[in-house]
């Protein structure tokens, strides 16, 4: 009888903590799935020149990165923006960089801003056109085959800043209105977003507080105008 006893009291004992240990293990996987999924975010890509990289601000000031913390304030889990970007790049400096930083991966979204250096340079629409497209087509690749996942910013209109004093502004302005033509249509044969930002370029060119203090590139303030078109329409698609 004793002996019985003691055998049911294990038995009893060895199941309660065959249960524990289930439950146990159940809440652990549980956790488990919930880090995991906590971990997943939206990546971002940033091609471009110096207005991508945000020349004299701060890197948290740059339309990337205020970009991305937009999203985030609308609960979309996006990490840092990757950029390849450099002060004076055109067209074929930048093909040239990808091809020398041998990107595999893909992600989320990728902005493309890139052409004002072409334009600095007199070189023609013909050759930009070629070397957009080539740009814009990789561009694709990156965000994984999805035109609409890729969000082509325009050329901004440098002619307007202080640093321009004593040039042909008319014929920068017009220079530039070629330029956006061209990549914005082929952009959306392409059926890539293309977001207008050269207006406000212009509105603010005089302005000191939407300037550097090289009197040139943009300051936050005015990167803050395109992060906002920007993040509004990538939270458009990522949402669809």
């Amino acid at each position: 009888m004793a002996s019985n006893l003691m055998w049911a009291n294990r038995f009893l004992i060895s199941t309660a903590c065959f249960m524990l240990l289930s439950i146990a293990l159940a809440v652990c996987s549980y956790s488990k799935n919930k880090v995991q999924k906590s971990k997943h975010m939206y990546s971002y890509l940033a091609l471009g020149d110096s207005y991508t990289i945000g020349e004299q601000v701060s890197s948290n000031e740059n339309f990337p990165h205020q970009a991305v913390e937009l999203l985030k304030q609308n609960k979309l889990d996006v990490g840092d923006p990757v950029i390849i970007a450099t002060t004076g790049w055109t067209t074929d400096e930048l093909a040239a960089s990808i091809r020398e930083h041998n990107i595999s991966e893909t992600f989320s979204f990728v902005s493309l801003l890139i052409g004002v250096n072409n334009q600095y340079r007199g070189r023609t629409v013909e050759n930009y056109r070629e070397e957009f497209e080539q740009l814009l087509n990789k561009s694709i690749a990156f965000a994984d085959g999805k035109p609409n996942r890729v969000f082509v910013l325009s050329t901004p209109d440098w002619g307007v800043t202080p640093f321009a004093e004593g040039r042909d502004r008319a014929a920068i302005a017009h220079e530039i209105d070629a330029y956006n033509a061209a990549e914005k249509e082929i952009t959306l044969a392409h059926k890539c977003h293309y977001i207008e930002i050269t207006e406000s370029t212009r509105q603010n060119g005089q302005n000191a507080a939407y300037l550097a203090g090289d009197g040139l590139h943009p300051s936050g303030k005015e990167y803050a105008v395109w992060a906002e078109k920007l993040a509004g329409t990538i939270e458009g698609e990522l949402k669809k």
